[in-house]
């Protein structure tokens, strides 16, 4: 029987390690960490459960046919909850939209900021239909391994105006300022500037348009654990506590990898799910062409970092909708700042969850689970010392939290903890403390991005954010169905 190695137990890993094992090839999904999940990992503390990454779970379709191709149901092992209004948008001059599946109340909104955008929005969402079904339905899980890949869609790229940014398309449809925000926000979600990211990253409005917006019971934690339950029920291997220290090569193919403990795990193929800068410099960092590799990708650009906090309080807080974004009083000024700026801005805009206006399972009877996370420079741009900059920047979110939106915050609090670009650098082996890896323009996708096979070494594999198509959840699940196509025909 063939034998892989998948290194890391992301939601990238652990889907391309379901695909293997569920085509009967023996895999091992080796993880560093003591859970699995990688973005997606969980903390429990005083009776709260808070969910480190990842929050808002969109196209249920791809996990439910991860699950159908093993020949089981993705409800026998997780329960989705739907999530209405996706997001509430909150604006400082206190005007706020519900961002959601219904028309009606789309429509009634949008006619409160501009009646004119109201025929607009309908023109932009079926440009981001044609978007949604040229860039995710038909190419999302096509690896482009030749730059003759890219050659054959650049037609249809270029008749949906892929040069532009997301904000540029938004604007050709929209006029309203705050409409502007509410539709061209999404890009942030996924490490894109909305003011640089391709116009292509506008499909992610019909994406969820198409599926909605889904919340795990129990947490996207528990999700994970529904994954990791499918691959052991097939059969496959997962170690925790298990990082790697270095893939070796021999006679130009990838042979084995070797732990930090010593433990050696042979391999017919292997697949990375660890950052891809790291992937190469480090754990291949031995081997000249991967050294080399490595120092080219990590002079490409990267995604913003990001300041997270959780907290659990002893209140409800039952005026936030599951997901809040707090605009600040700048927009793109402040978004070029967290891409290009070398310090902390004076203002920041804040994604505010509150997952138990979904499932109140998440913190103990009459209490909170929170988490709040404003977009950062990475470390590159700006090596800021986070052990000063963290609490600082903490009392200040909390200072605005509670004057705007959870009053008497600071009274209820219970317990609470950071997540710094640091922590993104040391604990997540994110180069540069990045959060979404490269950072997603037209230059930096499809061919222009990692690949899903080395070019080189034709048996290592890449899966994740820094591989086609690209960050967040349907991104890296898409990406391990691209990495299994290959790999499974490969290794017949």
């Amino acid at each position: 029987m063939k034998k892989t190695v998948v290194i890391g137990a992301g939601f990238g890993g652990l889907a391309l390690a379901i695909r293997l094992q569920s085509a009967g090839i023996q895999t091992t999904l080796l993880e560093q960490r003591d859970k699995p999940g990688g973005r997606a990992y969980v903390w429990h503390d005083e009776g709260f459960t808070f969910d480190a990454g990842p929050t808002v779970i969109t196209d249920p379709s791809a996990l439910e046919e991860l699950f159908a191709g093993a020949g089981k149901r993705l409800e026998d092992y997780v329960d989705m909850m739907p999530v209405e209004p996706f997001y509430r948008l909150c604006w400082e001059d206190g005007k706020r939209f519900d961002y959601s599946n219904n028309e009606s109340l789309l429509q009634r909104q949008i006619a409160d900021f501009n009646p004119a955008d109201v025929e607009g929005y309908a023109r932009f969402l079926e440009y981001s239909k044609a978007v949604f079904k040229e860039g995710y339905l038909r190419l999302g899980a096509t690896p482009f391994l030749q730059f003759s890949d890219m050659v054959k869609v650049s037609p249809q790229l270029m008749r949906l105006r892929a040069w532009e940014s997301v904000y540029q398309a938004v604007s050709r449809f929209i006029k309203e300022d705050h409409l502007r925000q509410a539709f061209s926000f999404h890009s942030l979600l996924v490490g894109g500037n909305p003011f640089a990211t391709s116009a292509i990253y506008t499909l992610i409005h019909a994406l969820e348009r198409e599926w909605g917006v889904w919340f795990p019971r129990g947490g996207t934690g528990a999700l994970v654990q529904g994954m990791v339950k499918l691959f052991t029920d097939l059969g496959g291997k997962l170690e925790l506590n298990t990082a790697v220290e270095r893939i070796e090569v021999e006679q130009q193919r990838v042979s084995r990898v070797v732990t930090q403990d010593g433990r050696v795990f042979a391999a017919d193929a292997v697949a990375s799910n660890a950052d891809v800068v790291n992937t190469y410099q480090k754990l291949l960092g031995h081997y000249p062409p991967g050294e080399a590799k490595g120092r080219k990708l990590a002079g490409k650009r990267m995604s913003n970092s990001l300041f997270v906090l959780y907290f659990g309080l002893n209140a409800t807080h039952p005026q936030l909708a599951h997901h809040t974004i707090c605009f600040g009083p700048r927009y793109k000024e402040l978004v070029q700042e967290i891409f290009h700026g070398a310090t902390l801005s004076d203002d920041f805009s804040l994604y505010l969850h509150s997952p138990c206006a979904t499932d109140p399972s998440l913190a103990p009877p009459g209490c909170g689970a929170f988490y709040v996370l404003t977009p950062v420079p990475h470390l590159g741009n700006a090596p800021l010392d986070w052990t000063v900059e963290g609490p600082a920047l903490r009392e200040r979110i909390f200072d605005y939290l509670e004057a705007r939106y959870m009053p008497n915050l600071r009274q209820q609090l219970v317990t609470h903890r950071m997540f710094t670009p640091d922590d993104f650098q040391h604990t997540l082996g994110a180069h540069l403390g990045s959060a979404f890896s490269l950072e997603p323009l037209l230059t930096q996708s499809a061919w222009f991005r990692p690949h899903n096979r080395d070019e080189n070494l034709k048996n290592l594999y890449l899966v994740g954010a820094g591989t086609h198509p690209g960050a967040g959840v349907p991104g890296v699940v898409g990406s391990a169905k691209a990495t299994a196509r290959l790999m499974l025909e490969d290794l017949a």
